[in-house]
């Protein structure tokens, strides 16, 4: 039997002997870093800690390790570690992984979410002990619906391990799951240490920030970048027609480019382990899939490609994570963001990103999937589709923006940056939600109650006490009212707050869409959107097959389906894509500033970056953020979404007509002068009210309940979260300068 590593060998001998004989059946040799720094910080500090770590690096038994030599020997009744995790896929995932460690410690393990039966619950909220590993909605269903379960089952608890951390940060979930956090331990009346597990991200200071609240330098900070496999890495330059109207039946121009997209992935994927291929859109998802499976069919090999995607439904998610994690077969899953959380589905020889990251944690997130074992390097292939160009082109179009964002995503992995999380200040529809849940929970609350169990600090720690009461109000004048209001000041739900929280709906903080559920043979496929009109006949692409359309229920909501030769591409449900980082958007300018070619395009992306480069110099960009574009003035200030948002409303109040084009805004070169006045006027404001320009935003009530929120309160929730109003004078001055200068 080998032992561990001298340097590993004083944080072994502090695990529980049971642990100790299970790393040495799994024939381990060495504890990983991460996992050493974990065990010493969890039985040498007392406060809440941050473990972050690359894709893979082994965080979930550098968490559970030493938190199990904690409990094991406490056999009182109750839940002794909350795990909240974001998927139901990870938390089944998890749990397999830890029934097996938490056998021999005869430490019962319970995961609840959705999909467990209620026997399995009502068995767990009688019989409390172990590990619940959970959702932040079904843990709210708990508070909603088993209030006087909270203390009893939790009484006892003494770790809360936070996972994948990173996607909490900036999201409602996050906010959701950080008031849920706070309402358990004003149940508990005390604060179970905690534990976040994250991917790699660039201010450990935010991530302690939401871990403890009340005191984030206390939070211990562990982070171990295990990154340093050899990565080899292509962008691949795809030329696509520029969209036409008119030519009915005509294939499309972005159909055009998946297709060269599918020759090159058969050639380089087939036959050749697992890989991952990830898209934005669910739309190409379906079609990237339904072109490789025929492309496979045609040529007489097995079909090896399958969609992973939100819609389809969990068994045949499963089925294809369970394919994957066997390896018995080559299989590529073509998938959007629902096979980048840390789910297992064991060792991938590639990742393939089709079109340009907008975030580069993402990417970071997604490269970390290759590349697993010794020896074996992480690869990865991005996809970067541009317009054929023509003496019409457009200066974006000729600029190749998806292929230097490409570019500039990749170089800032390799430098080792990554955002900074954002994190909400102003979730006004989650702050309403949260005041339905906690009167639901307590039966009724008076708003000082209210605001003493919600807000200070934590998820709404920026909500004074003027917003929260002008939120109530909004809550008590809706038609029928959210809110109702007794004699001795008690607020109750009124007939619209009992409707909503009375569903199941109610549980998640994040918009459902309605959708027809899909089904052939008996066996659910998915779903997909109201939006569709379906008819008896109609031919679709769904989870990467063909099928005819059999009969449709309206009031079911269920359209049935049969196998078919041909189909097309349901609509799709989507939110808006991401925003977009300054630091991208400055290293997107400094690429094009460049003249180096990076050893890693392939000949046709380099040509594009030589256009791009080009085009680039000619207009001017290289010494000055504007220029002329036929009839427009292009504005380039080099800024992130937050930035262009802020900065295109601000013109709009100027009285100017302002189109979004990418990281850049046209202006109608008619109104030179008064883009001149309106940037003189914004460059020596001393204070430019972000409220007012979110008055000027088409999407401002973006989040589940904000149709029921005023607009005073979603102007200004807006200008705090999504609109960078400060560096306003300073982008202004610049652009100014260079308009002068043309």
């Amino acid at each position: 039997m080998e032992t561990l590593r001298p340097s590993d060998s004083k944080s072994f001998d502090r695990l529980h002997p049971e642990i100790k004989r299970w790393i040495y059946q799994k024939g381990w040799t060495e504890l990983r870093e991460v996992q050493a720094l974990a065990i010493d910080a969890v039985f040498e500090t007392k406060g809440d800690i941050v473990i972050a770590a690359t894709t893979a690096a082994g965080k979930t038994e550098a968490a559970f390790l030493p938190v199990l030599t904690e409990i094991v020997e406490d056999h009182s009744n109750g839940f002794r570690v909350l795990y909240v995790g974001p998927l139901r896929a990870l938390i089944n995932d998890q749990f397999f992984r830890l029934e097996q460690l938490c056998e021999a410690l005869k430490i019962p393990v319970t995961k609840w979410h959705g999909d467990v039966s209620d026997a399995m619950k009502r068995r767990a909220r009688e019989r409390p002990d172990g590990i619940v590993l959970i959702t932040p909605e079904s843990l709210e269903a708990l508070f909603v619906r088993r209030p006087e379960n909270i203390r009893r089952m939790f009484e006892k608890l003494s770790f809360v391990v936070v996972d994948e951390l990173h996607a909490f940060l900036s999201s409602d979930r996050g906010v959701h799951l950080s008031s849920l956090l706070k309402r358990l331990e004003i149940r508990l009346g005390r604060q179970p240490r905690r534990i976040g597990l994250s991917a790699t991200i660039g201010d450990l200071n935010i991530a302690a920030a939401w871990l403890c609240p009340q005191d984030p330098p206390s939070v211990h900070s562990i982070k171990v970048d295990t990154s340093g496999a050899e990565l080899k890495l292509q962008i691949r330059g795809i030329t696509s027609p520029v969209p036409t109207v008119g030519r009915v039946g005509a294939p499309s121009g972005e159909d055009i480019a998946l297709r060269q997209v599918t020759s090159h992935l058969i050639q380089v994927m087939r036959a050749n382990g697992n890989h991952l291929v990830f898209s934005k859109r669910r739309r190409d998802v379906e079609t990237l899939a339904d072109m490789l499976r025929t492309t496979c069919e045609e040529s007489g090999f097995p079909n090896e490609f399958f969609p992973h995607h939100g819609s389809l439904s969990r068994e045949v998610r499963e089925t294809l994570e369970t394919r994957l994690k066997e390896g018995r077969l080559p299989t590529t899953a073509i998938t959007t963001v629902t096979l980048e959380l840390g789910i297992d589905i064991g060792s991938v020889e590639s990742v393939a990103q089709i079109g340009a990251p907008r975030s580069v944690a993402g990417l970071r997130q997604r490269l970390g999937r290759s590349g697993r074992r010794p020896g074996k390097p992480a690869v990865l292939r991005i996809y970067a589709t541009e317009y054929e160009l023509d003496a019409k082109s457009s200066l974006i179009d000729r600029l190749r923006l998806e292929t230097v964002q490409s570019i500039a995503a990749v170089e800032l992995v390799r430098d080792n940056w990554v955002e900074p999380p954002s994190p909400l200040t102003q979730h006004l529809s989650t702050l309403l939600h949260q005041i339905l849940a906690v009167i639901v929970e307590y039966g009724g609350a008076t708003a000082k109650r209210l605001f003493e169990v919600i807000c200070g600090p934590g998820a709404f720690g920026a909500v004074d006490v003027s917003t929260f009461e002008k939120l109530l109000h909004d809550m008590a004048a809706t038609e029928p009212p959210l809110l109702e209001q007794s004699s001795d000041g008690t607020l109750m739900l009124g007939r619209l707050g009992e409707t909503i929280t009375d569903h199941y709906e109610f549980f998640a903080v994040f918009k459902t869409a309605e959708e027809f559920r899909l089904v052939a043979g008996g066996r659910t496929l998915g779903t997909v959107s109201l939006q569709n009109a379906f008819g008896p006949g109609d031919f679709i692409i769904f989870s990467g097959l063909r099928w005819r359309v059999i009969d449709v229920d309206d009031r079911g909501r269920t359209v049935r389906v049969e196998s078919a030769p041909a189909g097309r591409v349901p609509r799709f449900d989507g939110g808006e894509p991401g925003p977009v980082h300054d630091g991208l958007v400055a290293k997107m300018r400094e690429i094009l500033l460049e003249s180096t070619v990076p050893v890693y395009l392939d000949p046709a992306a380099g040509a594009h970056l030589d256009q791009g480069r080009k085009a680039f110099r000619q207009a001017g960009l290289a010494s000055q953020p504007v220029t002329i574009d036929d009839d427009q003035i292009l504005l380039f200030p080099w800024r992130g979404t937050s930035t262009l948002d802020a900065l295109r409303f601000a013109l709009r109040r100027e009285g100017l007509s302002v189109t979004p084009l990418s990281i850049a805004l046209g202006i109608p070169a008619k109104d030179r002068d008064q883009l001149s006045a309106a940037l003189q006027t914004l460059r020596d404001a001393t204070n430019i009210d972000g409220a007012e320009l979110a008055e000027l935003d088409e999407n401002l009530q973006r989040a589940k309940y904000d149709q029921y929120i005023s607009r005073e309160l979603l102007r200004k929730a807006a200008s705090l979260d999504r609109l960078n109003t400060q560096s306003l004078p300073q982008v202004c001055g610049e652009i100014s300068r260079g308009l002068e200068a043309l």
